[in-house]
Formats: C-alpha cells, sequence, structure tokens
C-alpha cells in the first residue's frame, strides 16, 4: 500500500507544480525563509537518500540543474529510484508523508 501512496503523492505535487514557471519556482514557500524550488529540491534529496540507503549505496548529492522547471522530473526520477529499491513499508510511508509535507507548503 505505501508504494501506491507514496506514486499517488509524487503524481499530485507534479500536477501542482509541472506547470509553473520560473517566477512562481522563485516565491517563497509558506514560512518564508526558502524558495518553493528549493523545498521541493530538498524534497528530491531526501528521497534520493532513501533510495541509496535502500539500495546500500553512498548518498549522493542530486546536482541543482539551471532550471527549476526540471525539479518535477527529478522527483519522479527519485521516486522511480526508491520504489526499484524495494524499500520496507515504513520507508515508503515516510517518503509519501514527506510528499506531502512539502506539497502543503508550497
Amino acid at each position: 500500500m505505501s508504494a501506491a501512496e507514496l506514486d499517488r503523492a509524487v503524481t499530485l505535487l507534479v500536477r501542482q507544480v509541472g506547470h509553473w514557471e520560473q517566477p512562481r519556482w522563485s516565491a517563497a514557500a509558506q514560512g518564508g525563509n526558502v524558495s518553493r524550488a528549493d523545498l521541493v529540491h530538498k524534497l528530491v534529496q531526501e528521497i534520493a537518500n532513501l533510495a541509496a540507503d535502500a539500495e546500500r549505496q553512498p548518498r549522493r548529492e542530486v546536482p541543482r540543474l539551471p532550471s527549476d522547471l526540471a525539479l518535477p522530473d527529478q522527483l519522479r526520477v527519485v521516486t522511480a529510484d526508491l520504489l526499484a529499491a524495494n524499500a520496507p513499508e515504513p520507508v515508503l510511508a515516510g517518503a509519501a508523508a514527506a510528499v506531502a509535507r512539502t506539497r502543503s507548503a508550497l
């Protein structure tokens, strides 16, 4: 069930932000101390770290690409990596919760 929850949470987030242009990415997220792009990149890194841990591989920094418009694609890729790593359900549930928190902060 957690894999489906994670997939649904990511789909909802991507639908929410997938059409954004740069000014919306640059705007402050709720709380006002980081941009929306920074917040989503932090989520991408968090999920990439979970995937690396599940694969028993070293964590690697996810590059910040020149265009924030690539963030939804980066999120999809690292989520697919996590799902392919057969992470335990509590890890997937935690990732889904992180996606939901990020989505509500945007």
